[in-house]
């Protein structure tokens, strides 16, 4: 057996060991986990009604879901805080540059970019969170978590709570329940016999106005004269 080539051997050793760093520094650069699909917000009230996989949305359109809500003592203001992670796919933004997001994200904060509660369904009371542009509200940083780059969001709106709180829910639950109430009665009642019985005689009806016609295209003299009795039946 012919031994191996040790030339070539190293050299296939070494061609594996750039493979690897090279792997490394793409991946590590975010072309497939990408650090800039995340970012975390933080809340100083409550934020009743968002939830894990509510949608995050950019004026309208949705770009990613909240992936995580905690809550997190804030030492140096001494209150505490929830910390909001979100999963955004800014690649569904079209025809801007390459690197919109992280790490230029600091230029969109710049610009106005900030995130706020926005109600989603008026029923169930759960709410989304929205990103758009505010320049004239002021950017609250906490710089506390370092794992995910921070977005603004701006103070929660006493209005979305009232709003939902002045939504008769329980008013629209009896009114649901009342309209139920009064089909099960139609059907288990009388009602429905009487109304077996009244299709049944607008069907006769239907079928003697087209048994009618029907002589009349074979008779019209009877307009004139009425219907001709048969020799037979002449008393």
């Amino acid at each position: 057996m012919r031994k191996a080539n040790k030339t070539l051997i190293g050299a296939f050793v070494v061609g594996a060991v750039v493979l690897l760093i090279v792997a490394i520094i793409v991946f590590g650069s975010g072309m497939l986990f990408k650090q800039s699909d995340k970012y975390v917000l933080f809340f100083d009230g409550s934020i009743k009604g968002l939830s894990e996989g509510a949608p995050v949305i950019f004026r309208g359109v949705k770009i990613g879901n909240v992936n995580n809500i905690g809550l997190l003592y804030n030492e140096k203001e001494r209150n505490v805080l929830i910390p909001v992670t979100i999963d955004v796919e800014l690649s569904r933004v079209k025809g801007v540059p390459d690197k919109f997001g992280y790490p230029d994200y600091r230029q969109l904060i710049k610009e106005g970019l900030r995130a706020k509660l926005e109600i989603q369904n008026f029923i169930t009371g759960q709410l989304m969170l929205g990103l758009d542009f505010y320049p004239d509200q002021p950017a609250k940083m906490y710089d506390i978590i370092k794992k995910y780059p921070e977005l603004p969001a701006l103070p929660i709106s006493p209005d979305i709570f009232d709003v939902m709180n002045k939504i008769p829910v329980i008013k629209i639950a009896d009114d649901l329940e009342q309209t139920v109430s009064g089909i099960n009665r139609l059907v288990n009642s009388e009602g429905v016999a009487e109304l077996q019985k009244t299709l049944l005689e607008v069907s006769q009806a239907a079928r003697s106005t087209r048994l009618l016609t029907e002589y009349l295209e074979q008779h019209p003299e009877a307009l004139l004269r009425g219907k001709t009795i048969p020799q037979g039946e002449q008393k």
